[in-house]
């Protein structure tokens, strides 16, 4: 069998982020200006952006994902979360990818999403 039908293991289900790059953390706190509108909670907290890939030039790239495929703000969600980093001074471009996989579970919320809805 192919490496890629059976995954190195230990390889990460989810990209790893660019946690070190400058503009990280003003790219999270963008994040968090944008809410599901059928949950009170930022998408960020709620687990819905699973990389944020910032390169030498700027560019972000955020892979993310929703709480199910036919959500009903499906087409309008990455372009909110695009509106919301654009802006942000410093960056050069940015790109939304929407993924499935791995598939949204309330296991990816952060603790303050889950105080906020009841879980904890």
């Amino acid at each position: 069998m192919s490496e890629e039908a059976n995954p190195v293991e230990g390889t990460p289900l989810i990209k790893p982020s660019s946690t070190d790059h400058p503009l990280h953390d003003a790219v999270v706190e963008a994040c968090r200006t944008v809410y599901d509108p059928e949950i009170p909670v930022n998408i960020y907290d709620l687990g819905l952006v699973y990389t944020i890939e910032i390169n030498d030039e700027n560019e972000v790239l955020i892979l993310m994902t929703l709480t199910a495929p036919g959500c009903p703000v499906a087409g309008e969600m990455p372009g909110w979360l695009a509106d919301a980093i654009e802006p942000l001074a410093g960056v050069k471009h940015v790109d939304i990818e929407l993924i499935w996989s791995p598939p949204w579970g309330m296991e990816m919320m952060s603790d303050e999403a889950r105080l906020e809805l009841g879980f904890m």
